[in-house]
C-alpha cells in the first residue's frame, strides 16, 4: 500500500526512546479426566492445595480465593471453567485483575507495548490512516478495552500529538473500559499525571481527566457505557483473558470440562467431565466441529457483536491484537505468574489465566454486520506498517552501543517468529463500504479504487 504522509512523517522522526526488553506473558460424582485434555504444550505444575501459614505466603497471597472456591465447590458442586476464570480473575475481593493486574517487568507478564514504544506508534498510525481513508470525520473516539497500565494508549496519544496538524479539525477523545480499580489508578497516573476526578453518579463514566497532551479521557466499566459515536476500538491482549468454556469429545458425545474438588485429596482442585450434555455444550458446539477438544468464549462473541453493531451504525473500526488461531487449536488454557508458566488450578487469584483467541469464532459473531480482515501474524502486520523503516531511523540516530543493542533486542522480540512474531495476530472489523464501494457491483467503473487497509496490505513507498 502507499505510505501516507502521516506515517512517513513519524518514521522520519528522531526519537529513539525504547523500553527495556524482556521475555514475553451437577452431580458431584463426575468422571475425572484420566488423560490430558490434548497434547498440551505446557509442562504440568504441582496440584493446588488450600493454603495456610507459610504455604499461603508461598502461593503469593493469603489463600482466600482458594478457600472461597473450595467452599463454593463443596456446597454447589463443580463449576465451568468460565466460572472458575471469572472468580479467579475478577472476583471483587480476591480476583487477580481487581487486586493485582501484574503487567510489566515487575508483574506476571509483559505485552508488546511494554517492550517497545515503536509498537504503540505504529498502532497510532494505523488509526490515523484509517481515519483519513474514511474521509476524516470530525469526531474521533479512541476506545480501548482493557488498557493494562495505559502504556499503549500513551504511545498512541504521543503520535496524535506529533501529528496534531493532521487532527487539528477533529474532536478527539479517549474512552477506556477498565474493571480493575488498581489498573485504572495506574492508567490515570501514566496518562494524566494523576489529575483525574470521579464522575457524577448520573454519568456513564466513573472517572475522567485530561491527558498530558490535552485530550479528554473517560473511564467505564462496560463497553455499553461508552457513548455512541464515530469510534475506533482497540483490544490488545483483551479477549484472551475472558472466561472460556472447555469441551471434550467422548464416546458418549460432547461433555463440558468442569472444575471440582478432588474427593481423595479434598484440598486439591482438578478437572472433571460433566456426566451429560450441559446447556453450554448444546449451545456452543457446532455440528460440523472436527476437533476433539474445543474452547469457546461466549463473552468475546457478545463483545464482538456489540462492536460490529456500533461500527455498522456509527462508523469507525476495531483492531484486535492477541495470540490465537483461526479455529484450529484445542487446549490452550494456561496461567502466567512472575513471567513463568503457572498451573491454572494452583493458587487461584495470584496468576493471570488466559486462552488463545479463536478468530474464526470472532468472525462468525460479527454476523456480517461488518467486514473482517485477518488474522495476520504480528510480524507481517508490523512489517506492513513500516517497522523496518522506523528501526533504521532509530538506529541511525542512536548515539551509543547500548541503545542500538536494545533497539535490536526489542525488534527481535516483536518480530521473531519463535517469540512474539508468529504468536500474536491482528484482526480488524471494518465497515463494508471501507473495502467495497456500495455501488461498485452495479457500476464497477464509477469509483476510484479504495485505499488499502494499513497493516493488512504490503507497504509500498511512493
Amino acid at each position: 500500500m502507499v505510505l501516507p504522509l502521516a506515517r512517513r512523517a513519524l518514521l522520519a522522526g528522531r526519537r529513539r526512546l525504547l523500553r527495556p526488553g524482556a521475555a514475553p506473558r451437577g452431580e458431584r460424582r463426575l468422571s475425572p479426566l484420566s488423560s490430558p485434555l490434548s497434547s498440551p504444550p505446557l509442562p504440568a505444575a504441582p496440584a493446588a492445595r488450600l493454603c495456610s501459614g507459610g504455604e499461603a505466603e508461598a502461593a503469593g497471597g493469603d489463600g482466600a480465593m482458594l478457600r472461597h472456591l473450595a467452599r463454593k465447590l463443596r456446597a454447589c458442586g463443580p463449576v465451568t471453567v468460565a466460572e472458575y476464570m471469572r472468580e479467579a480473575l475478577t472476583n471483587p475481593g480476591q480476583g487477580y485483575y481487581t487486586r493485582r493486574g501484574g503487567v510489566g517487568e515487575s508483574g506476571d507478564f509483559i505485552t508488546s507495548p511494554e517492550i517497545s514504544q515503536v509498537f504503540g506508534e505504529l498502532i497510532g498510525i494505523w488509526y490515523i490512516s484509517e481515519w483519513m481513508a474514511m474521509g476524516k470525520p470530525t469526531t474521533f473516539q479512541l476506545v480501548e478495552l482493557g488498557p493494562g497500565r495505559g502504556t499503549l494508549t500513551e504511545d498512541i496519544l504521543r503520535v496524535f500529538k506529533q501529528l496534531h496538524s493532521v487532527l487539528s479539525k477533529c474532536d478527539v477523545s479517549v474512552h477506556l473500559v477498565e474493571v480493575s480499580p488498581k489498573l485504572s489508578e495506574i492508567q490515570a497516573v501514566m496518562l494524566t499525571g494523576g489529575k483525574v476526578q470521579p464522575s457524577p453518579e448520573d454519568e456513564s463514566a466513573y472517572m475522567k481527566g485530561i491527558s498530558k497532551t490535552g485530550i479528554p479521557i473517560f473511564w467505564y466499566r462496560d463497553i455499553q457505557d461508552v457513548p455512541p459515536g464515530y469510534s475506533f476500538y482497540l483490544a490488545h491482549e483483551f479477549f484472551d483473558a475472558l472466561p472460556i468454556h472447555k469441551f471434550q469429545r467422548t464416546e458418549k458425545g460432547w461433555r463440558e470440562v468442569l472444575v471440582d474438588i478432588d474427593p481423595e485429596v479434598p484440598d486439591q482442585l482438578r478437572f472433571v467431565l460433566s456426566p451429560s450434555r450441559t446447556p453450554a455444550t448444546q449451545n456452543f458446539i457446532q455440528p460440523e466441529e472436527t476437533r476433539d477438544h474445543v474452547e469457546v468464549c461466549p463473552e468475546a462473541g457478545v463483545i464482538v457483536q456489540r462492536l460490529a453493531s456500533r461500527i455498522e451504525k456509527d462508523g469507525g473500526a476495531a483492531l484486535v491484537a492477541d495470540y490465537g488461531h483461526d479455529g484450529t487449536k484445542t487446549d490452550t488454557f494456561r496461567g502466567f505468574r512472575n513471567h513463568k508458566l503457572h498451573d491454572v488450578l494452583s493458587a487461584p487469584g495470584t496468576a493471570d489465566l488466559t486462552a488463545d483467541v479463536d478468530f474464526s469464532y470472532l468472525r462468525k459473531m460479527a454476523q456480517g454486520k461488518t467486514a473482517t480482515l485477518g488474522p495476520i501474524k504480528q510480524r507481517e502486520f508490523l512489517k506492513n506498517m513500516g517497522i523496518d523503516l522506523r528501526l533504521q531511523v532509530l538506529l541511525q540516530n542512536s548515539g551509543d552501543t547500548a541503545t542500538r543493542e536494545q533497539l535490536l533486542h526489542s525488534y527481535d522480540m516483536l518480530m521473531n517468529p519463535k517469540k512474539m512474531g508468529d504468536c500474536f495476530n491482528f484482526f480488524a472489523l471494518l465497515p463494508h463500504h471501507r473495502l467495497v464501494h456500495p455501488d461498485k457491483k452495479d457500476k464497477p467503473e464509477s469509483k476510484s479504487p479504495l485505499p488499502p487497509v494499513a497493516g493488512f496490505n504490503e507497504l509500498l513507498l511512493k
